[in-house]
């Protein structure tokens, strides 16, 4: 028992003590999460004001501190508090002999590495494009994921609102992902992660971009925005999952944009009820529904 506490510990004061660091610029840049996020958020929102697509929203949209405080909770708040439970998951696996080799089905560690990080995009990429789909296919994960569709003016930081169960859900099959090429993350893979912030970022922006022919290959936020579209055509659960890549939409058919004047309404039925502050969001999905289920 001991050894799963202090591993938890070692965790927790590990991950809190990084972060701290990175505050204090006392990290490498590459590995400088923290600031290199609020470099990425502060470019991109520069770029709403510059280029609006809804011109009439306001700089300071609805909500825009709340999922200003998303980004921060989600991304490190929450992550040094979980942080412990996943090394203690770790050794229980490594118990079992699961290991992060367990389940390899390729080892791209002396491949090139513009190849590694191609691979580890497009892997995790479409992880996470599944993981979506099932938070909008069953009801009970679709409760939790209802946080992120709670927005109601699309802006940059509307990236990161979501429920922080949506944490514990991403990461075991992200981990997957990892685990299927071996367990190996490329050194560079830092680029892999701020480019996905980036992206993520300029979907959710109040900006037009839908990137000529790469729009069949990246998400863009004319896309994204009718994943968000209150009224979803009739027999689908949702549109668009697509992450930073559009193309596993466009080879599973569940691309949809009927046009892009970017004035749609967004949002679910029922919204209206829904909580509107970050306690209530983040107690929502445990209780009993009282919203039209989508």
């Amino acid at each position: 028992m001991n050894k799963y506490l202090d591993a938890f510990a070692n965790a927790f004061t590990g991950t809190l003590d990084w972060t701290w660091r990175s505050i204090l610029f006392d990290v490498p840049w590459y590995t400088n999460y923290f600031w290199g996020l609020i470099a990425i958020s502060v470019a991109v929102w520069l770029l709403e004001i510059a280029f609006p697509w809804r011109k009439n929203q306001k700089i300071i949209r609805r909500d825009f501190w709340l999922d200003a405080f998303y980004m921060f909770f989600n991304f490190f708040i929450f992550a040094i508090v979980i942080s412990g439970v996943y090394q203690v998951i770790g050794l229980l696996f490594g118990e079992i002999n699961i290991t992060a080799k367990s389940l390899a089905i390729m080892d791209i560690s002396a491949w090139p590495m513009w190849v590694q990080l191609l691979v580890f995009f497009v892997i995790l990429d479409f992880v996470q494009w599944f993981t979506h789909v099932l938070l909008h296919k069953y009801p009970f994960l679709w409760r939790f994921h209802k946080v992120h569709h709670s927005v109601k003016e699309m802006g940059f930081a509307a990236h990161l609102r979501y429920h922080w169960m949506e944490n514990i859900l991403y990461k075991p099959l992200k981990t997957f992902g990892v685990m299927i090429i071996g367990g190996f993350e490329p050194e560079q893979a830092y680029m892999v992660h701020f480019a996905a912030i980036a992206i993520g970022h300029l979907n959710h922006a109040n900006i037009k971009i839908s990137w000529g022919p790469l729009k069949y290959i990246f998400n863009n936020p004319v896309m994204h925005l009718y994943h968000h579209a209150y009224h979803l055509p009739e027999g689908k659960f949702g549109v668009n999952y697509g992450i930073s890549l559009s193309l596993w939409d466009y080879i599973f058919r569940t691309n949809y944009i009927p046009e892009d004047s970017g004035t749609i309404e967004i949002g679910f039925p029922g919204d209206e009820n829904f909580p509107q502050g970050f306690i209530g969001q983040s107690l929502s999905g445990f209780g009993k529904e009282k919203e039209k289920e989508k």
